[in-house]
């Protein structure tokens, strides 16, 4: 099979530009301890420059507050790849992170039981 089979085979016009996400990442898979929860916003209105167009994409979702797990679903991409990207503008300074609060016990007793009643009469 040559070349141009197999390429007209995978890519159409419709398609677009094809990009594998370890591309956007550079290979990189580390998301830095961006929780899905954790919410961001962008501390610039317009950056410096030198960003690509998927950090660019991110910023601009980011100029309001929002989850991580929006900001993928806006920007269209996988969440890891968001996950990455994010930690790269929070190193350049461009977005701030702030992480939910911490439960330290987690669920009481009484409340699990409440679900469990409220589960049970619906």
């Amino acid at each position: 099979m040559k070349a141009e089979d197999w390429e007209s085979d995978w890519l159409d016009e419709e398609a677009g530009p094809v990009v594998r996400p370890y591309a956007i990442t550079g290979g990189r898979v580390d998301p830095a301890g961006f929780d899905l929860i954790a919410h961001v916003v962008a501390t610039v209105d317009d950056p410096a420059g030198g960003q690509t167009p998927e950090q660019r994409a991110i910023l601009a979702a980011a100029a309001r507050p929002c989850a991580v797990v929006e900001v993928a679903a806006v920007v269209d991409l996988p969440l890891g790849v968001v996950r990455v990207l994010l930690a790269d503008l929070h190193a350049e300074g461009l977005i701030e992170r702030y992480d939910p609060p911490s439960t330290p016990d987690g669920p009481t007793e009484q409340l699990l039981q409440a679900v469990i009643h409220g589960l049970r009469a619906i």
